[in-house]
């Protein structure tokens, strides 16, 4: 689906009418006011303009938003197309091509080697479609992210970041029950 109207958005640069015009949305063009809101109102550090940390904050949000939203990884600005793998705890690295097979969206994230039967969520028996039904209807609001800590800068930048949301909805089977959803981790990008 081509965009028909792309809401222009502070911390994610490249969502603009003018760039993303032609672009093939999985969903229709992304509106992040909901969860820009969530995040001003949660997050505990303020990064000065142009600093390293709300670069690499502005980096992964775009990022986020071109992995979740845009069919076409062609289109994908934060990242070399011909270039970018992904890895998650140290598992063979996968290009964009087979990170789409397992399903893109939160499903190459939330990769797990817990047995079936202790799996809160199990990423292999759903789809990018199931898997974005179900986290949209249990966080309304969005899944904000913020830069906690940047270890080192550029070529390869380690940050580490919190996510965090409210459950507002229900997720598979489970009632909805207000709490804040918060998760912590690191990760390492290389950048040219």
């Amino acid at each position: 689906m081509a965009a028909s109207s792309v809401e222009e958005d502070k911390y994610r640069p490249f969502l603009r009418q003018d760039i993303e015009e032609n672009t093939k949305w999985r969903y229709g063009p992304p509106s992040y006011e909901a969860v820009n809101k969530l995040f001003e109102e949660g997050r505990t550090k303020v990064w000065a303009p142009g600093s390293l940390e709300e670069r690499v904050q502005t980096i992964v949000k775009q990022w986020e938003m071109e992995m979740f939203h845009k069919l076409d990884f062609l289109e994908n600005r934060s990242v070399d197309p011909e270039k970018y793998t992904f890895s998650l705890n140290g598992r063979k690295s996968i290009n964009l091509e087979e990170k789409r097979k397992l399903g893109g969206g939160y499903i190459p994230l939330l990769q797990t080697s817990l047995p079936e039967k202790l799996r809160p969520y199990n990423p292999y028996a759903e789809t990018a479609d199931s898997s974005h039904k179900a986290f949209t209807t249990a966080f309304p609001r969005g899944f904000a992210l913020e830069i906690l800590h940047v270890y080192s800068g550029p070529p390869e930048i380690v940050y580490k970041f919190r996510h965090w949301g409210y459950m507002e909805g229900p997720f598979k089977g489970h009632a909805p029950t207000g709490d804040k959803i918060e998760l912590y981790g690191m990760a390492i990008f290389t950048v040219s």
